[in-house]
């Protein structure tokens, strides 16, 4: 399997790293300028640590493989994505590596998974992801789930990577399933 994970400047970068600590198979990863700053800003974590989990592009790179609709892959996941990045790709605008990227993965019909980190949101915004919703990408609201009894803030991390590779099919174990 291949998998494109995009970091943009929306808070909650860690949602991204984890996704590409759990991933398995092939993995891309594209980071926007702003989410490299608010990356190291929040995690600590830098580029090179990245280039262990993934080949790393930056979003300038339009010339890259994957902005064709040849180059296959089999899903895309932005993590966290901006309200810039929704509004973009929502209406067509690919003006870098992941918005092209997301407009390829829409119009070959490949899975697209938007994961946005604004809150609280506006008309504008509800209005973006619907239209990617309508147009076959899958919202995950970064939203942790609490009958699980999150112990800590990588539990309710975890709750939300394992809900994304739910929609992935990938199995994992990183969260109890409610049980009734």
């Amino acid at each position: 399997m291949r998998y494109i994970v995009a970091i943009t400047g929306a808070s909650g970068a860690i949602y991204g790293i984890r996704l590409l600590e759990e991933l398995p198979g092939e993995k891309h990863c594209i980071i926007s300028d702003s989410g490299m700053k608010i990356m190291e800003f929040e995690t600590e974590k830098d580029i090179a640590y990245l280039e262990k989990l993934a080949k790393v592009y930056r979003e300038s790179e339009i010339e890259s493989s994957f902005a064709s609709g040849s180059f296959r892959f089999d899903a895309m996941v932005i993590a966290p994505a901006s309200m810039n990045t929704v509004g973009k790709i929502a209406h067509g605008i690919a003006d870098n590596l992941i918005t092209r990227t997301a407009s390829v993965a829409l119009k070959e019909r490949r899975r697209l998974v938007i994961v946005p980190r604004e809150t609280p949101v506006s008309a504008i915004h509800l209005r973006n992801l619907t239209i990617l919703a309508e147009s076959g990408a899958d919202i995950v609201l970064p939203a942790p789930a609490f009958y699980n009894r999150p112990k800590s803030v990588d539990d309710m991390v975890n709750f939300v990577i394992g809900r994304i590779l739910d929609l992935l099919g990938i199995e994992h174990e990183l969260y109890k399933r409610w049980e009734g």
